[in-house]
């Protein structure tokens, strides 16, 4: 098992506990208030046989009991019904407060509200029946304060402990990924270095060539690999680091792109090019962008198999840029919008993933622009978006 496979592990471990530690605070939570249900059930079941006490013929000290039972309720809720479900009333005709227990004026004096409480206790709890040398009534009761309170309890705790899973698997997310970037800035430094050792060499070789007269030709081509050996270098170095932005004309940075990419692919791609004839700023390093463009580029050509239509298009509004980059490719699926951007998701058997998400971080994290998927179908293309801020446009 390697750090990867140990640390997914403990982040799951984790989960899984703090899953296991809710469903048993939840299930104990759940006993405790059944418990205290059934407690409020049988005190009530007491105070009812203290009023059928105080309703017979008893011995003084018994009903002293009864009264001093009847008194113990000071938080439960209580109407008394008569045989049908109905208050009993006075002889004026409205609810006799003497059949109620632990309810407010306010709303003994409002029936219509009343009638609505009674319908609720009705439904919160199983009705105790009191006979009363031959008259029937039956008691009605909600629960205490302290029950209505602790009903909330178990949904307080769940949300804290969902809450606490979130900032988990947060911190491993992040975790992760600081550490892929960590890593890849870290390849792509000794990369830079790497290539920069035989390329000093190439360019001491190149000037020997020159002094011994070789084919101006054959030095030429030589130059332009060497050159683009320096590009690639300076790109690489760059990766882990802030690079410097200029304000350029994104119109041309896209169309030297374009140039150099059509004169180094497959006769068998179709290039376009479709630019505005002003100059449009933004706040750009020409050489990471032209490095998301050729992602985006050789992404294209490798969806169409290496033989297509590929377009390059630029608009603009008052305060962005949109770059547009569209083949007719194999398309994607809407749920691969997001995911191709992840590092090390790939669709080719050959392949590091990296490409893509090389090129978002390049743009969303360097120039803090955007790139997405604008639309796709599936064997007709994809057209992706870069939008970019215009220079002097504050984010």
């Amino acid at each position: 098992m390697n750090f990867s496979d140990e640390r997914n592990f403990s982040s799951y471990f984790i989960i899984i506990a703090v899953v296991v530690i809710t469903a048993l605070v939840l299930w104990s939570t759940s006993l405790f208030l059944q418990r205290l249900k059934d407690d409020e059930r049988t005190k009530i079941e007491i105070w009812a046989q203290s009023q059928k006490a105080l309703n017979s013929e008893q011995s003084d000290d018994y009903l002293e009991l009864s009264i001093l039972i009847g008194a113990t309720n000071r938080s439960i809720p209580i109407i008394i019904t008569d045989s049908s479900g109905d208050f009993i009333r006075d002889s004026i005709g409205k609810p006799d407060p003497s059949y109620f227990q632990n309810l407010s004026e306010t709303l003994i004096n409002n029936e219509k509200r009343l009638k609505s409480y009674l319908s609720k206790l009705k439904s919160e709890n199983k009705p105790i029946e009191l006979n009363l040398r031959g008259t029937v009534q039956y008691i009605y009761y909600g629960h205490s304060d302290i029950l209505n309170k602790l009903k909330y309890y178990p949904i307080a705790i769940a949300l804290i402990l969902f809450l606490l899973i979130g900032v988990i698997y947060f911190f491993f997310t992040t975790s992760k990924a600081s550490e892929q970037n960590k890593l890849w800035a870290g390849m792509a430094k000794e990369t830079a270095h790497q290539i920069g050792t035989p390329l000093s060499s190439l360019v001491g070789w190149n000037e020997i060539l020159k002094a011994e007269h070789v084919n101006p030709e054959y030095i030429t081509e030589i130059e332009k690999d060497i050159s683009r050996l320096k590009v690639i270098t300076e790109r690489f170095s760059k990766i882990g680091s802030i690079p410097n932005l200029e304000e350029v004309d994104i119109v041309e940075e896209t169309r030297e792109a374009y140039t150099y990419l059509q004169s180094r692919s497959s006769k068998l791609i179709n290039f376009s090019l479709d630019l505005p004839d002003k100059p449009i700023y933004v706040s750009l390093n020409s050489q990471l962008f032209s490095w998301t463009i050729e992602n985006l580029v050789k992404n294209a050509i490798d969806a169409m198999r290496g033989k297509g239509d590929l377009k390059i298009g630029l608009t603009d509004d008052a305060k962005r840029v949109f770059i547009y980059i569209k083949d007719t490719g194999k398309g994607l699926p809407k749920s691969k919008f997001t995911k191709i951007f992840e590092p090390g998701y790939t669709s080719k058997s050959r392949g590091w993933g990296l490409g893509l998400s090389l090129a978002k971080r390049i743009i969303e994290e360097y120039h803090l622009g955007r790139i997405k998927v604008l639309r796709s179908e599936i064997d007709k293309g994809t057209t992706f978006q870069i939008t970019l801020r215009k220079s002097g446009i504050k984010v």
